[in-house]
């Protein structure tokens, strides 16, 4: 299954609340929005993907529980971003300072917050072009590093904001956290399977 955008006069009149509701209503389903709020429903992932994107997450959770600056989040998490987009990256961090100011009812939704460090990871459905653009609307709303991981080309592309993408080929490396996350090492050795 592909990816399918819904748009419509009916679901780009969602209110927050409207459109979390939709989700939850349709929790068998990988739903995020985009800032002109057309609803994106996405197919599931392969096992290969989800080996992938576990890794990824699974390193990043295993450096936050020494570092214990932040908390670290999964792809089943929802972030309302400035622009009003919903997005779910495969893993996200979140400084304990920031997180910290968001009210328990807003930790209890998709908080309306932007993580200050996110991770995507390319799945066998999604377009580079795609993942590329989300990437930088990330940057766009306040994110301070995005990684986005390739493991069918072997290829990571880092996102800074006012920079432009680094490319990185190859997983016989190691990508290196800086800013937020200085000290965070992701083996992209273990990416793969």
């Amino acid at each position: 299954m592909e990816t399918i955008v819904l748009k419509d006069t009916v679901t780009n009149r969602m209110t927050d609340q409207e459109f979390e509701r939709f989700c939850l209503e349709n929790e068998n389903l990988r739903i995020e929005r985009n800032s002109n709020l057309e609803i994106i429903i996405m197919s599931p992932v392969t096992t290969k993907s989800s080996f992938s994107s576990g890794a990824v997450f699974g390193q990043l959770y295993a450096w936050n529980l020494i570092a214990g600056t932040g908390y670290v989040f999964d792809s089943s998490t929802g972030f309302t971003l400035p622009d009003r987009s919903v997005f779910s990256p495969d893993a996200s961090w979140v400084s304990k300072g920031k997180f910290n100011l968001l009210s328990e009812e807003d930790k209890d939704k998709f908080a309306p917050i932007c993580p200050e460090f996110v991770i995507e990871v390319r799945s066998k459905a999604d377009y580079i072009s795609d993942l590329q653009n989300k990437m930088k609307t990330w940057i766009k709303n306040g994110a301070e590093l995005a990684w986005l991981i390739d493991p069918r080309e072997q290829v990571s592309y880092i996102y800074r904001p006012g920079k432009f993408e680094e490319v990185i080929n190859g997983f016989d490396r190691n990508l290196e956290g800086e800013g937020p996350i200085s000290g965070f090492t992701l083996d992209l050795s273990k990416v793969n399977i």
